[in-house]
């Protein structure tokens, strides 16, 4: 049984996302905003490294291609 329901695109753009959010936290540390970029990006990245969303679960959604398919 996998919990995987990204697609190899979705969690490249996710993975990248989440870097650069995580960057921008970074440069603007001292603002308030920073640490609302920083818990997206943090959840983007995760999300694009483990594969699985929890709201795509949620909707039961997915991105990624069927076996066979």
């Amino acid at each position: 049984m996998t919990f995987v329901n990204e697609g190899l695109w979705d969690r490249l753009v996710r993975l990248l996302i989440g870097l650069v959010l995580g960057y921008a936290a970074w440069t603007t540390w001292p603002e308030t905003g920073a640490m609302w970029l920083l818990a997206i990006g943090a959840i983007a990245f995760v999300t694009g490294l483990v594969g699985w969303c929890p709201a795509y679960a949620l909707f039961g959604f997915s991105t990624r291609k069927k076996a066979g398919a």
